[in-house]
């Protein structure tokens, strides 16, 4: 991994192009009418016919007025909104002038700026207008609007004028509500104010109001954010003290932080726990498990941690099948390579990913009619071939030292409209050492013009790290990190430079 990591900085360095992709088309759909057929109607069900067609009667004139002005009003409505938002976009814009000056805004109006100040990163000018417009009209100090500002400027993380509106609040005499509550505790949590938040529970406990587990989850996940585990566990057995049950959701959320923090042990006894309570474990919770048991490299558990993952159902990221790829890899189970492919494809389709993973297991394990079983499918599939699958087979043929089959595949790279990149021409200059003659590709290359092409790297990581490098492109590696870094940036690097650069060093050697 780390040798793939290298040789994609240099690729950074080089300046490359970056690497082209293959589009889809989308098919537009022409939905056609129904033409209606008429046939002769028996007499017995000529009323009944002029029953069920009978023209449906216009509305009465007062209704079509009303939806009208209903139409009117919604329009005028969006028009003073955006033009009350541009007002605030103007450069020094003081949104309290604005409420001066306008005289008062509807409810509509001030969240519509206060989302606005949100946005563009002023929260601090929020709970200003909110004091100002609230105090035009005494009907507005109310739980409903002192519970959105307030957990609005929780999520903001402005806990100090968070908890300033919760003691005007109760100074009006108004009931503080859970949601209130929740999102004071969990913003102070956030900030690894630990203290201020559990004085805040403390709180809810003296005016009886009710604690549910959301209010311990968003404890729970700050603490393994901040990762203090045994208080973790403590507020779980605090949370069972206060009369809250833990429910499956405490339990995933528990689960998922031991598995980010690497605690195996106590990631398990919970995860056993829940299996004895009858609870359901989450797909992230899962997931969350593989990826710890893909770090410590249990394979077993691994493998079954994927199996129940794949039962559940849920969406495959890329990136989870990428680690479970490199895992396999190195771990020489190129065989799962297929099986993973084939998982991905059943809930994306065959994407270039599932095409990449089925033909490198059977290419790392050099099986010819493994390979040609794939690339069969893909022909009948119609789909085109990039650079990665061209050059997993050219890999593969350079380890078996098969230069024929070497040779007519690089004389196929055109018309199969596939450009060579770097490994491509390491691949070449690599199978030179054993006595492959590579003057005609590089000749039919120069003629194309691609060898005074800018490099590119377009293959797919999880080949390189299967096949390791080679020597070609070890000693590109070796000689362009030994340039001064003037020399790296002054020019524009092609495959004709970068080959010339390696071979004038090699010729150095002893």
């Amino acid at each position: 991994m780390e040798n793939v990591m290298s040789l994609n900085n240099i690729h950074c360095k080089l300046k490359l192009s970056p690497s082209w992709r293959f589009n889809s088309n989308i098919n537009d759909h022409v939905f056609s009418s129904k033409t209606l057929i008429t046939k002769p109607i028996a007499f017995s069900s000529l009323s009944s016919l002029q029953h069920r067609s009978a023209p449906t009667p216009p509305p009465p004139l007062h209704n079509q007025s009303k939806h009208t002005t209903l139409l009117v009003e919604t329009y005028h409505e969006h028009h003073t909104l955006r033009a009350l938002i541009q007002r605030l976009q103007h450069e020094h814009s003081c949104p309290l002038r604005i409420l001066q000056h306008d005289g008062d805004w509807t409810k509509d109006q001030l969240w519509a700026v206060i989302k606005f100040l949100k946005n563009a990163s002023r929260p601090t000018q929020i709970l200003q207008v909110f004091d100002m417009w609230k105090n035009i009209e005494k009907s507005r100090i109310n739980e409903f609007n002192y519970k959105k500002i307030i957990v609005l400027l929780g999520e903001e993380g402005l806990m100090e004028e968070a908890v300033n509106s919760l003691q005007e609040m109760k100074a009006h005499g108004l009931r503080p509500c859970l949601q209130i509550y929740n999102s004071i505790i969990h913003g102070y949590s956030r900030n690894g104010k630990f203290g201020e938040a559990l004085l805040f529970l403390e709180e809810m406990k003296e005016i009886n109001l009710p604690r549910q587990t959301e209010t311990y989850g968003g404890l729970i996940e700050a603490y393994g954010k901040h990762k203090m585990y045994d208080e973790m566990s403590m507020c779980l057995k605090k949370m069972k003290l206060d009369g809250c049950s833990a429910d499956y959701i405490t339990y995933n959320l528990l689960i998922r932080e031991f598995a980010r923090g690497g605690l195996l042990e106590r990631m398990e006894r919970l995860q056993k726990s829940m299996v004895s309570k009858r609870m359901h474990l989450q797909s992230s919770t899962l997931t969350a498990m593989l990826e710890v048991y893909m770090k410590f490299g249990l394979l077993e558990k691994m493998e079954k941690c994927y199996k129940r993952l794949v039962n559940s159902k849920p969406r495959l990221k890329e990136d989870l099948i990428r680690k479970l790829a490199r895992v396999y890899i190195q771990n020489y189970m190129f065989s799962r390579l297929d099986d993973l492919g084939d998982d991905l494809a059943s809930r994306t389709g065959r994407t270039e990913l599932v095409w990449c993973l089925r033909l490198l297991s059977h290419a790392c394990l050099l099986s010819r009619r493994g390979m040609d079983s794939v690339i069969q499918e893909m022909e009948e599939s119609k789909v085109s071939w990039n650079v990665s699958v061209a050059n997993i087979i050219l890999l593969a043929y350079l380890k078996m030292k098969d230069f024929k089959q070497l040779r007519v595949l690089l004389s196929e790279l055109p018309t199969r409209r596939v450009k060579p990149d770097l490994v491509t021409v390491g691949v070449v200059l690599d199978a030179s050492r054993f006595g492959f003659n590579e003057s005609g590709t590089l000749e039919m290359w120069k003629r194309m013009g691609l060898v005074y092409e800018s490099v590119k790297m377009d293959t797919d990581p999880l080949v390189l790290i299967a096949y390791g490098k080679g020597h070609f492109l070890r000693d590109c590696e070796q000689v362009f990190t030994s340039l001064e870094p003037y020399a790296r940036e002054k020019r524009r690097w092609t495959y004709q430079n970068l080959i010339d650069l390696v071979m004038k060093h090699n010729a150095k050697q002893p």
